[in-house]
């Protein structure tokens, strides 16, 4: 499945989380998913991300170690969906507004938690996915600066603006 449906699954699910538990299992999957989209950027992505998209997958991957991983089916892993990931800059720009969100959310958890294993497993993933979204913001900065650099193409005869 391409990333940016796969991403778009997982903000609705945040969002329609019901309980601690919930969330806590939207949290880590939406890490699972950084975690597996870092890691096709870093294989198969644009050479310039290469390092920040391996930073990405240890940091995504860091945020799934402080969670409980919860109780799912393979086939309910959305990290283990992604088969395509067609636009980079697209998916790093959906990917980052996730991870923003999944912040927004911890910080809910954390004040509403019963207990302090519950709250400090929020604190610790919070820093995962700042951490997480910093690194997904340095790709978008590098993927702009490299649009930059690229010449304009010129204009053909065939196209609107040629002559």
């Amino acid at each position: 499945m391409d990333a940016l449906r796969l991403i778009a699954t997982s903000r609705r699910a945040l969002v329609g989380g019901a309980d601690i538990p919930e969330m806590m299992a939207e949290v880590w999957q939406a890490q699972a998913l950084a975690q597996a989209i870092g890691s096709r950027l870093a294989v198969s992505g644009p050479p310039e991300l290469r390092g920040e998209a391996l930073g990405l997958t240890e940091l995504a991957g860091r945020g799934c170690g402080v969670l409980d991983p919860p109780e799912l089916d393979p086939g309910d892993l959305r990290a283990a969906q992604l088969t395509e990931l067609d636009d980079a800059r697209q998916t790093l720009v959906c990917l980052g507004g996730l991870l923003a969100e999944v912040g927004i959310a911890l910080v809910g958890m954390a004040s509403a938690a019963a207990d302090e294993t519950t709250y400090w497993q929020c604190m610790e993933a919070i820093d995962a996915a700042d951490e997480s979204r910093d690194r997904v913001l340095e790709m978008l900065r590098k993927l702009a600066a490299r649009e930059e650099v690229l010449p304009e193409p010129e204009p053909t005869e065939d196209s609107p603006t040629g002559v």
